[in-house]
């Protein structure tokens, strides 16, 4: 597959990373000479300096045989210009990142006829990300299929945790009544993730990723240690788009929402847009204005300045006033393993979730959904199973499927079902994966 990506930022640079693993034909094009020096000295791919809205240099680069050409500059305007030019010189399907969610929304504008296929929001799918999050408040990463019919929770254990200490197979021995696949474990004192087997043990610290079916979700607390909470009034530090999306998201959720914001022009027009939202201007940082504003009986405080330090900072200082459930917003990529090490529950990051929404256009088979986790290099997939898929020829134990991956659960007629060994995978049903990048061309064959 030939892939064409403008632009060589965050967004640009974790799609190369993750392509590369898989030997895909990867194009970068920048204007920023360092940028590109840094991405061929680490990664697998060939880049070109240059701009991407060029027809020369579209045209150099094989424009006509690309099959994606993904748009991710820093720039809505460029995306779109880059996507319609290589729209028209050949290139088979164009996703561009914007800025504007009406794009989005039951826009009334056609963009395919104009050469975007497909098109993203960071701010929204962020703004999105924040509210799952909420729901799901003891755990500091979530992510839904089937409008919930399975879900993969992830969650760092304490000593409090009876898992601890016990081996997966243990664990399933001693919480037999409960459905649960642990699919992922990530390690303090280990970069690389475990995929567990029966004789893994849980250690305190573990970040641990779970597949869990809707009707067992709730029984997953006691085994992590946590009890279940209900959020109600919510801080916002921040009045970016993705602060007012999410203020205006909760809001309709039934949330009690404050939001600050240092910009007093910021904060009036906010004042004026979001009808239920009490909007402050102040700086989120100042302890006082943060007592004042009740900062002790607030359950969740969402920091999503455009300063990352910011961010972390802020929440600390909320947690240390008694707050339940924090959310960073971190952009530095550097910040992403620490920030969870030093006490705050659940971070985003705009550019990873934008990634992982565009990845899907990307893998082959019959994929529904693709998700990233927060500081894992790895995919979670909802693939459709097709008739005659090599997945269906044998029970799940009896196929070659990698060690690098493992199946989180099936969905059959709106139902769902653990897949165990026994488990024999039928066409139409929605299968869950994780899988690590080296074994993604493995696992994608076999749904093929």
């Amino acid at each position: 597959m030939k892939i064409i990506i403008a632009g060589a930022g965050d967004v640009g640079f974790h799609l190369a990373k993750l392509l590369s693993y898989e030997s895909q034909d990867t194009y970068i094009i920048d204007f920023d000479g360092d940028k590109l020096d840094y991405l061929n000295s680490h990664l697998d791919v060939i880049t070109k300096k240059g701009d991407a809205t060029s027809i020369k240099l579209l045209k150099e680069i094989g424009i006509d045989s690309a099959d994606l050409l993904i748009a991710v500059t820093e720039s809505q305007n460029t995306n779109f210009t880059i996507s319609v030019i290589g729209k028209s010189l050949g290139a088979k399907k164009t996703i561009a990142r914007i800025d504007n969610p009406e794009f989005l929304n039951d826009c009334e504008v056609d963009f395919k006829q104009f050469g975007l296929d497909f098109m993203i929001s960071p701010q929204e799918l962020a703004a999105n990300e924040i509210k799952m999050l909420l729901n799901q408040s003891s755990f500091n990463d979530t992510v839904e299929f089937e409008k919930g019919l399975f879900n993969v929770m992830g969650t760092s254990l304490t000593y409090k945790s009876p898992l601890v200490d016990l081996t997966v197979k243990e664990a399933k021995q001693k919480f037999k009544n409960i459905d649960f696949i642990t699919i992922a474990i990530k390690r303090a004192n280990i970069s690389q993730t475990i995929i567990p087997r029966g004789d893994t043990t849980y250690q305190v610290n573990d970040q641990v990723y779970f597949s869990v079916p809707s009707y067992n979700m709730k029984d997953l607390y006691p085994i992590i240690g946590k009890i279940k909470f209900d959020i109600k009034n919510v801080i916002i530090l921040g009045g970016s788009s993705i602060g007012e999306k999410t203020a205006r998201n909760l809001c309709q959720e039934g949330f009690n929402i404050k939001l600050i914001e240092k910009d007093k022009e910021k904060a009036e027009s906010l004042a004026e847009e979001l009808d239920n939202v009490l909007v402050i201007n102040g700086d989120g940082t100042d302890l006082e204005l943060l007592e004042e504003e009740n900062i002790r009986e607030t359950d969740a405080f969402i920091a999503v300045t455009g300063n990352s330090e910011t961010n972390i900072m802020s929440c600390l200082v909320a947690k240390s006033k008694g707050v339940k459930k924090t959310i960073a917003l971190v952009e530095n990529m550097d910040y992403i393993e620490i920030s969870q090490t030093i006490g705050i529950e659940s971070l985003i990051n705009k550019k990873l979730i934008a990634a992982s929404s565009i990845l899907r256009h990307i893998r082959k088979g019959e994929i529904l959904a693709l998700a990233n986790l927060h500081n894992i290099d790895a995919e979670v997939f909802e693939f459709e199973v097709q008739p005659n898929a090599k997945v269906t020829e044998k029970p799940i134990k009896e196929l070659n499927f990698p060690r690098e991956a493992v199946f989180g659960g099936v969905i059959r007629n709106g139902k769902p079902y653990m897949s165990f060994g026994e488990m024999q995978i039928q066409s139409g049903d929605k299968v869950i994966v994780f899988c690590l990048p080296e074994a993604i061309n493995t696992v994608e064959s076999l749904f093929r």
